[in-house]
């Protein structure tokens, strides 16, 4: 008799969560020439893994039968009515029933059939495992030279430089995560920037992050990709500067405060010459506006951080917190005031100066050094008043959190 090899006979999917360990998500969009081979590749993996599982089509609106197809192909389907990839991603997890999730898209390029080393590593205790293109393979044709040497590089190292991230392709589709670390990052983000999203609050929160290699093929669709460099690639850029007021707001206000201040103490005793050009009061006014400049971004890195805690995009830091909570409005009113009264004071010491010379005329050199010293620090306390406002209309929404996080 001759011995003949057969397909593995692909199960039904679990019907409870405990008989579920591995839900495989995919987002669809009128994907019916690869959703189906995608599903069948990723149940095949569970079967030889011999790991209880199910696959789940987030399907966006699809009209070319991708539903249906998939549901043949013995996907459970969910139906995503609100447009964009981080949404139907979104509802695909919610939907998912297994303690480890991997997503990947229902385009072909990613091979299903590998999921072991995501799997042992989310069995191993990681939270978030992703895969990485570059270790794993590219094959021809499979990314636009644009993405693959500009893109992705350049992204990938801002989203490390930002929050010290250990991934090398922070783009990469396919990853895995254990699903209650996936819900404590409290994703919210409906477009292709969910990608980001995902790695960057992993990191804030200092989830344990991995990679595996993976590789990525040329993709099965007969139309072109729903990514549009540019304008997702922006989306990308923007989202990882909202997320970071360190180094969209902190970072540059250091350095304002930093020129200005040094400019206006440097100058305050009068001209200095290096070789021949000489630094005066024009250069003092422009210390002046950098001083300002500074001390206006440092507020903003104030609004923006205690609004990122209070809506979920950060975590709350218990230095930070306690920082916030001693900074309160009263005290911010105080501080203004002081700064107000000194500008106001040092204006006024200039007016008793031209009493005194029968309002006659002043050397300009040195009355303008004070004036900009007076006009500075009164600008700062103004600032430092409607900031202080500004931060307790803030304080007053999110109060109960706050004084939870600062009390830890």
């Amino acid at each position: 008799m001759q011995a003949t090899l057969q397909e593995p006979e692909l199960r039904a999917p679990a019907k409870t969560n405990d008989d579920v360990e591995v839900s495989v998500v995919m987002p669809c969009l009128n994907e019916a020439r690869t959703v189906g081979r995608c599903i069948d590749k990723a149940r095949r993996a569970l079967q030889e893994m011999d790991t209880r599982g199910e696959v789940v089509i987030a399907d966006n609106g699809s009209s070319d039968g991708s539903r249906e197809i998939a549901r043949e192909h013995g996907a459970e389907v969910v139906y995503v009515a609100r447009r964009g990839y981080g949404s139907a991603l979104q509802a695909g997890i919610a939907a998912a029933r297994g303690r480890f999730v991997i997503m990947g898209d229902a385009d072909d390029s990613y091979d299903f059939s590998r999921l072991q080393p995501f799997v042992e590593r989310l069995r191993n205790g990681d939270d978030l495992v992703m895969g990485n293109r570059f270790q794993g393979g590219i094959r021809p044709g499979a990314m636009p030279w644009l993405h693959r040497y500009v893109g992705n590089p350049v992204l990938t190292g801002i989203l490390n430089l930002f929050f010290h991230s250990p991934i090398r392709d922070a783009h990469c589709g396919l990853r895995g995560f254990r699903k209650d670390a996936y819900n404590r990052l409290g994703l919210k983000t409906a477009g292709m920037e969910f990608a980001s999203e995902m790695v960057v609050k992993a990191c804030l929160n200092r989830q344990k992050i991995s990679e595996v290699p993976t590789v990525l093929h040329p993709d099965g669709r007969d139309r072109p990709p729903h990514l549009r460099s540019f304008r997702d690639g922006w989306r990308h850029l923007r989202f990882l500067l909202l997320l970071c007021p360190l180094w969209l707001y902190l970072i540059p206000a250091g350095a304002f405060l930093g020129l200005g201040i040094a400019l206006m103490f440097a100058l305050t005793p009068g001209p200095i010459a290096v070789g021949r050009v000489v630094f005066d009061v024009h250069t003092m006014l422009l210390g002046s506006l950098c001083v300002l400049m500074g001390y206006q971004t440092l507020w903003f890195w104030a609004f923006a951080r205690f609004y990122g805690w209070r809506h979920g995009l950060l975590p709350a830091r218990t230095l930070l917190a306690k920082a916030f909570d001693y900074c309160n409005v009263e005290r911010g009113l105080v501080l203004g005031a002081i700064l107000v009264a000194t500008g106001l004071a040092l204006n006024l010491w200039l007016v008793w100066q031209w009493y005194a010379r029968g309002f006659g005329p002043l050397d300009i050199g040195s009355t303008m050094r004070f004036a900009l010293w007076g006009l500075t620090t009164m600008m700062a306390g103004a600032q430092t008043i409607c900031g202080s406002f500004f931060l307790g209309v803030l304080s007053m929404a999110g109060q109960d959190k706050w004084e939870s996080a600062a009390a830890r």
